[in-house]
Order: structure tokens, then sequence, then C-alpha cells
């Protein structure tokens, strides 16, 4: 398992470069271009998000990304300080509002995706991209806390 973890600025130019940063991994990595697009834009989409909706005025959004070198398997993992009510992707994509679609695409993208209280007040928003097959389900799950 080999590891990358950065924290960012909970602001549009730290998801900006939570992209950035993890597209260069993913390339020092030598990922196919087919997971390391499809994470690029996980990764854009969950960075956004903690910028906009996970942001604490004073604190950082982290990002993790962790491959499993014997199964190829990429996690993305980013993690914000505003917890609360966890994430959940809406159910009718043809809504009209200026957010909540990002989790669709995420979905979409990922072979599996949830959220994981990070106590004592955040939030961790995951996602898993093989490397042998594309998103199938977009399956959702809620993970119980992790000591």
């Amino acid at each position: 398992m080999v590891t990358f973890v950065q924290l960012l600025s909970s602001t549009h130019r730290g998801a900006r470069l939570a992209r950035l940063l993890a597209t260069n991994q993913l390339r020092i990595w030598d990922l196919s271009p087919e997971v390391t697009e499809r994470a690029e834009q996980i990764v854009a989409e969950l960075a956004a998000s903690a910028a906009l909706h996970g942001r604490v005025q004073g604190r950082d959004f982290r990002l993790a990304l962790a491959l499993d070198t014997t199964t190829g398997l990429l996690r993305i993992a980013i993690t914000d300080a505003k917890g609360g009510q966890l994430p959940v992707a809406p159910t009718d994509p043809a809504t009209d509002g200026e957010t909540g679609r990002g989790l669709l695409l995420v979905g979409a993208l990922a072979d599996r995706w949830g959220t994981d209280p990070h106590p004592p007040g955040g939030k961790t928003v995951w996602a898993e991209v093989s490397p042998v097959a594309g998103p199938t389900s977009g399956l959702y799950e809620c993970s119980p806390a992790r000591p």
C-alpha cells in the first residue's frame, strides 16, 4: 500500500490544488489513463464540495490517496471539518438547483463510495476506483466509524 496525504485550505484555490496534486501523484504511480481520468474528476468534485459545503473558518480539508499495489485499487478520501448530516446523493438528477449533483457524478465514476464520520466534528467522503472494471453500480454506503 502506498499513500499520499495533503492538507489544503478550504477554498476554491485549495480545491483546485487538490486536483492538480492528485493528478501529479496518480501519474507518478503510473496508473492507467482511464483510472487517472476517473480519479481526477472524483477528486475535483469531492474537493469542491469540501471547500463549499464542508468549510469551517480556519480549518483545512485533507486529501488522501491510497493505492493497493497488489490489487491496483485506488481509494480517494476527502476529510473536512464540518460534520453534522452526512452527504447523500440526490435521488432526482433533474433538479434545478445549482448544487447537489456532484455526488451523482462521483457515483457514476466510482466503483464504490461512501461516508464516514470523522470525530470530533468532521466527515470523510471516500470513493474507490478499480483498474479492472469501470463503475458498475455507484454503490453508496455509510461505513461505521473507524477507530
